[in-house]
C-alpha cells in the first residue's frame, strides 16, 4: 500500500532522501566549516551569558543553527518536487521562469517555503514577474492562472485571493487581477491533488518515510524519530485546527 495516493512512493522517497542527504552533509561539515561564516563575537558572549552556556555548548548550538539554515533553504524545493510529481503537474526545476505548471488546468505557480521568504518590495517583483508570464497574448502562459504560494502562511488561516502587494514607490497596491493569486500551502496542496487535507496527509506520513529511508539507504545507522506526537502540534500551529 502506498504512503500517499497522490504521489508514487519512488518520487516521495526521492524527495525526502534529497533533503536528508543535505541535512546529513550539513551536520557533518558544520564543525569543519564553522568559521566559513564570520561569527558575531558580541552576540556569542550575549548568547552564552543569556542562555547560561559554556563555550562548548554555545558552539554546538551555533553549529546546529548553521546546519539548520542549510536545510531550511531546501525545504521549499522539497515541496516543489512533491507537487511536481502529482499527475498532470510538472516541476520546472530551480532557476526557471516559474516553479510549477499544469497545462491541462492552465495553472502556473511560484513556490516559497515561508511567508517571510520574500517580503517588501520584492513581493512587487514577484507580482510583475507573474503578470509578464500570463498577461501578454504572445506568452505561452496566456490564459493561465498564476499562484504565488506560501507553503507556511503568516497566520493559521486559509488564503486564496488576488495577489496585491503594496508598491511603496508608487504608494499603491498592485492592481487586483483574478488571474494572479496568493495562496497558502494547505490550500494549494488541495488544489493540486484535488483532495482535502493532502498537506496534512503528507505531514502525517513523513516520519515513517524518513525512518524507512534510513533503513533503506543508511542501514548502518539506527534511527527512530522519537516524539512524533509532539511534533504534530507544530502543524496545527502553522495551519490551524480547522482544515475545511
Amino acid at each position: 500500500m502506498p504512503y500517499l495516493n497522490f504521489i508514487d512512493d519512488e518520487n516521495l522517497i526521492g524527495a525526502v532522501k534529497h533533503v536528508l542527504d543535505i541535512a546529513r552533509k550539513a551536520k557533518s561539515s558544520a564543525a569543519t566549516k564553522f568559521h566559513s561564516n564570520v561569527i558575531d563575537p558580541f552576540g556569542a558572549f550575549f548568547e552564552a551569558g543569556g542562555f547560561k552556556l559554556s563555550h562548548e555548548a554555545w558552539r554546538n548550538n551555533e553549529e546546529a543553527r548553521q546546519a539548520q539554515k542549510t536545510v531550511q533553504n531546501h525545504v521549499g524545493a522539497f515541496h516543489q518536487k512533491i507537487l511536481g510529481s502529482v499527475k498532470g503537474w510538472e516541476d520546472l526545476s530551480v532557476g526557471g521562469n516559474v516553479d510549477l505548471r499544469c497545462e491541462n488546468r492552465k495553472i502556473i505557480a511560484e513556490i516559497k517555503n515561508k511567508y517571510s521568504t520574500v517580503t517588501g518590495a520584492k513581493l512587487v517583483n514577484e507580482y510583475l514577474s507573474l503578470e509578464r508570464l500570463i498577461m501578454p497574448k504572445a506568452s505561452i502562459y496566456w490564459g493561465y492562472t498564476a499562484y504565488f504560494v506560501n507553503i507556511i502562511p503568516n497566520k493559521p488561516t486559509r488564503v486564496d485571493k488576488e495577489f496585491t502587494p503594496s508598491d511603496k514607490d508608487k504608494g499603491t497596491k498592485c492592481a487586483a487581477n483574478e488571474k494572479i493569486r496568493v495562496i497558502d500551502g494547505a490550500s494549494f496542496y488541495d488544489l493540486v491533488t484535488n483532495q482535502k487535507d493532502s498537506l496534512k496527509a503528507l505531514y502525517n506520513v513523513l516520519p515513517q518515510v524518513i525512518e524507512d529511508t534510513y533503513k533503506t539507504y543508511y542501514p548502518e545507522e539506527s534511527f527512530t524519530l522519537e516524539g512524533k506526537e509532539l511534533f504534530s502540534k507544530y502543524f496545527a500551529m502553522a495551519y490551524g485546527d480547522n482544515h475545511d
